[in-house]
């Protein structure tokens, strides 16, 4: 069996069945969680109570935003989200995305609300076949899009969303699609999750069109958010740390694996981490800010992660 060290999002697609034969598969126990992983956590939910939902003008996506519009304080900055395996659907990600918008947040991810929910197809101990992925980078740029558009029209958008304040982030695969599209002029930061470009393509499938050169058009603050040494993502992403010379750029490691924390409760270490990120970077929530900024931030004093950082103090 050969093993390529690569994101779950390189293992998942919803439609495994109908794919081609693919030419490398991953080890069986990819979704291991490490036994010394810390305990999981339970962030508290933000102030808004969250509606997802699919809008009939955009049906290629899901949204999780404040319910009560009106009662949000200040504007709502856009998030769009790309799925491990570059999955149709964000279900696996709810509690994760569901924080970040209890935050008064406007979340758009990608694939429809009643999509199938991505479930592997293997048989147990076989390694997951490495297929190429169901959704595109594109699709970031239509969440930005639309978002934009929905705040100059008539509608229960219109001048509630913060079209200045704009991040593209995603998991595994997703987060190469979040690389990809980071050369947006609108994106104001970028977070990767247990992702980074793949070092050695070798005979895998396309995964999406973001390549170390990808790394260069980064113009904004990037954060990239890792499980630990045991996460296959790991060498990639730190391989990306290195490249990046020019902006602004925090990693965190958690030794919680490649399957990070998305499902636990409000998304566990992880949501409780995304959420201050982008109330930083989008909101400029100084807060928040404590935990990524100067030699003492709060992350760099947890225990529980590894932190590195350049350009940032």
């Amino acid at each position: 069996m050969k093993i390529i060290p690569l994101a779950l999002a390189l293992v998942m697609s919803a439609t495994l069945a109908q794919a081609q034969a693919p030419a490398a598969t991953l080890p069986p126990n990819i979704l291991a969680v490490p036994v010394d992983a810390p305990p999981q956590k339970a962030p508290p939910l933000g102030p808004y109570a969250v509606t997802i939902e699919t809008d009939a003008s955009l049906p290629t996506h899901t949204l999780y935003r404040p319910t009560d519009l009106a009662a949000v304080k200040g504007k709502l900055p856009i998030v769009a989200w790309g799925n491990g395996a570059c999955a149709n659907s964000s279900e696996r990600f709810t509690p994760f995305l569901t924080k970040i918008a209890s935050h008064g947040f406007l979340v758009v991810a990608i694939g429809p609300k009643d999509a199938p929910p991505w479930t592997p197809n293997v048989a147990p101990g076989q390694g997951a076949p490495i297929v190429a992925p169901r959704t595109s980078a594109s699709q970031l740029i239509d969440a930005i899009d639309w978002a934009q558009g929905e705040n100059a029209k008539a509608g229960p958008y219109r001048g509630r969303i913060d079209t200045t304040a704009v991040a593209v982030m995603g998991q595994s695969c997703g987060g190469l699609q979040a690389i990809e599209a980071s050369g947006d002029p609108r994106v104001k930061t970028t977070v990767v999750w247990n992702s980074g470009v793949i070092i050695d393509q070798g005979g895998l499938p396309k995964l999406s069109n973001a390549t170390k050169d990808s790394l260069k058009a980064y113009h904004a603050p990037v954060a990239y958010f890792i499980g630990g040494p045991v996460d296959v993502a790991y060498p990639n992403a730190e391989d990306d740390f290195a490249r990046i010379t020019t902006v602004p750029v925090f990693k965190g490691n958690l030794n919680v694996g490649h399957g990070g924390t998305y499902r636990h409760v409000n998304g566990g270490w992880f949501g409780e981490v995304g959420e201050a990120w982008l109330a930083w970077r989008l909101k400029g929530d100084k807060t928040a800010a404590k935990l990524f900024e100067g030699a003492k931030c709060g992350l760099c004093l947890a225990p529980e992660w590894k932190i590195e950082k350049k350009h940032m103090d």
